[in-house]
């Protein structure tokens, strides 16, 4: 990626983070976390699926944004069944995968025998640590989950927001070159398909919706790096 001045795109580039930062954030918790009726109706109440924050003008974004109004619009007429339908759903796409294709876990992805913590989890982990962080449930569960992965983007992108703040062009390009090296290395390798592949097989607007409204972001994500995006690996 071309090597920027700040003072020139600064502006630009926080609108941008701000967008990636909120967006995945959104998108980790939701996808790693059965939602709680309380946490659905704040997003119905706060209108959160009104628009997009990141990668609005992709047409996943604008597809993805349509079916979460109409998931929205079920949940404002009967908010416990819904919530119901989302469980059941929920369960079967992160828990109960075995007979599914898709998996939460990247790992999965890379091994015919579709097992779990292989070399991609132990590089993800390693990662997380490189910024301080680790999985929530450490080593009880595979840290290259989506929702962790999303979550870490999410954090990468506040990192690169701090060192805007202090102009550090240097430190700034350095969070960049990490968080495209990242997205190289892993996220970008096997989330569009599994994107793909959730909407094919999710029962609810809601999840077909997150899916797309995914897809959308990580073709902004890989524009706005300067990266191509892989079409993903075979299962």
């Amino acid at each position: 990626m071309t090597q920027i001045q700040l003072s020139d795109d600064k502006e630009q580039w926080i609108e941008e983070l701000t967008g990636e930062f909120l967006l995945f954030g959104l998108l980790g918790k939701l996808l790693y976390e059965n939602p709680e009726q309380s946490l659905l109706t704040q997003l119905v109440d706060d209108d959160v699926f009104a628009d997009a924050p990141f990668a609005a003008s992709q047409d996943s974004v604008q597809e993805g944004l349509a079916l979460l109004q109409q998931w929205a619009q079920a949940f404002r007429a009967d908010a416990a069944g819904t919530t119901l339908d989302l469980k059941a759903d929920y369960t079967r796409l992160f828990v109960g995968t075995i007979q599914l294709p898709l998996s939460p876990w990247e790992s999965v992805y890379y091994n015919e025998e579709r097992l779990l913590f292989q070399e991609s989890t132990t590089d993800v982990r390693r990662w997380y640590r490189r910024f301080g962080l680790q999985a929530i449930n450490l080593r009880k569960e595979p840290d290259d989950h989506i929702g962790l992965e999303l979550a870490f983007m999410a954090h990468l992108a506040q990192h690169a927001l701090v060192e805007l703040s202090f102009d550090d062009q240097s430190a700034f390009h350095e969070v960049l070159e990490r968080q495209r090296e990242f997205s190289q290395r892993h996220l970008l390798l096997w989330a569009p398909l599994w994107c793909t592949q959730m909407v094919e097989y999710a029962q609810t607007p809601f999840y077909r919706g997150l899916a797309l409204l995914l897809r959308g972001a990580l073709d902004e994500l890989a524009q706005l790096l300067g990266i191509p995006l892989p079409e993903g690996p075979v299962v």
